[in-house]
């Protein structure tokens, strides 16, 4: 399929550059997956969505303040995002200043801190002098890496809410955008309602900023992000199709890892989803076979990304570019911080 086939318009002033003042603020478009009308709602009506008996399953990633400004020798501006830790001090990351930077040249930070630059590369190795000490260096002196179409830098109200109230796991940098329009309330609502909520871990890496620039999708390639499905999820999926509840996704990184299980454990065409620890590079694109899930509650994603890509998959290409249309005409709020959609 041709990448402008994921293409939609959206004015600037469309993409919320903030957090709506509560968690369960965002409205909510409910999108019946196959046929029917859209209705829209809000986040506290999500439980009047769901079934007993439904699962929703979390992403429980927390995202790390990763994102380091620094300065040359010379006096020029660095900006470092760590992507995750080979051993203690010791990261790789991706470097960006206005100059190529060789292997060997040095960073200054705040508090009397340096780093040494490893080979040039999309992805180069970073060393720290402080590695006793970086870690509590990196809490105070890091930043998150909220996502760089909000244009700005991070800010205190940041610091709460681009993360879950789930986030439990270290190693993101960047949030499961759907799961920051949950709160404690929201969660207790689902719970007396008879809904469950359980949770798996996938990292999420810098290649969810990264655009497609491959003209036929099928081309493109994923970067590879870790996940993690615990034993107790695993049996909670077991328990609910039993029963014949739903399941539901939190989430297009919970997707991405749900279906990776699935295809990873499949026997004899039996589904079987079991605790399983790996990397995944699966592109979801129309023409996938969803096994895992029923339904999923995501935000409204960038034009011509894998997220569209993934959703249209889930319920159609057109279906999906007629509800971001409706979604524009009834002034949502899109992106990260922006509202969302239930799609069952």
């Amino acid at each position: 399929m041709d990448l402008r086939d994921f293409d939609y318009d959206l004015p600037r002033e469309a993409i919320a550059r903030y957090p709506a003042s509560r968690r369960m603020d965002a409205r909510l478009m409910v999108l019946p997956r196959y046929q029917g009308p859209l209705r829209h709602k809000t986040i506290r009506d999500l439980p009047g969505e769901l079934r007993p008996g439904d699962l929703l399953v979390v992403n429980d990633t927390k995202v790390q303040p990763w994102r380091l400004f620094g300065n040359r020798s010379s006096g020029g501006k660095v900006e470092i995002l760590l992507l995750r830790e080979e051993s203690p001090g010791v990261y790789r990351a991706m470097v960006s200043s206005n100059r190529p930077m060789p292997e060997g040249e040095r960073v200054r930070f705040q508090g009397e801190v340096e780093a040494v630059l490893g080979a040039p590369g999309l992805e180069r190795q970073i060393r720290f002098s402080n590695a006793e000490t970086f870690c509590e260096w990196l809490e105070s002196e890091g930043e998150l890496p909220i996502p760089p179409y909000l244009g700005r830098r991070a800010e205190s109200i940041d610091i709460e809410r681009y993360q879950t109230v789930f986030a439990r796991a270290p190693g993101a940098v960047a949030a499961p955008t759907a799961g920051l329009h949950f709160d404690d309330a929201l969660i207790a609502k689902l719970e007396s309602s008879g809904v469950n909520l359980a949770p798996l871990t996938l990292h999420v890496g810098p290649g969810t900023f990264r655009p497609v620039k491959e003209n036929r999708i099928e081309n493109h390639e994923m970067d590879a992000e870790t996940y993690i499905l615990p034993q107790g999820t695993a049996k909670r999926i077991e328990e609910t199709r039993r029963n014949g509840g739903r399941v539901i996704a939190v989430g297009t990184t919970v997707v991405r890892a749900l279906e990776s299980a699935a295809m990873s454990s499949a026997d004899g065409g039996e589904l079987l989803i079991r605790e399983s620890e790996g990397e995944t590079r699966l592109f979801i694109r129309p023409g996938h076979t969803f096994r895992a899930i029923d339904g999923i509650v995501t935000n409204f994603h960038l034009p011509c990304s894998t997220l569209l890509i993934l959703i249209a998959a889930f319920a159609g290409r057109e279906r999906i570019l007629e509800a971001y249309r409706s979604a524009r005409e009834e002034k949502y709020r899109f992106y990260s911080y922006g509202d969302a959609m239930f799609i069952a």
